[in-house]
């Protein structure tokens, strides 16, 4: 969708333009790989276990546990494993 739009607004003379489709086009593509990885995680049963030692951290209080597997209920605050994540240390 977005090259089409891009080359039209080139043949309009749009360069500019046809230049930000192609970037929000990128965009897209890395959205689409990360959702097809998050939706493989979900029907390969890996959103909560993992196949080597992960540390996980409870999105509601921050307790933090290290294995393969989120627990199944937050041993610090009862929240549920949905409240678990991959603990990321992007910062």
């Amino acid at each position: 969708m977005y090259d089409r739009m891009a080359r039209e607004a080139e043949e309009e003379g749009f360069q500019e333009l046809a230049a930000k489709f192609r970037g929000v086009a990128a965009i897209e593509k890395s959205h689409e790989e990360r959702y097809r990885a998050l939706l493989a995680n979900v029907e390969n049963k890996q959103v909560f276990e993992k196949s080597g030692v992960t540390v996980w951290e409870c999105r509601n209080c921050g307790h933090i546990v290290v294995g393969t597997k989120a627990p199944e209920v937050c041993p610090v605050c009862n929240h549920p494993q949905a409240y678990f994540e991959v603990r990321k240390e992007n910062y």
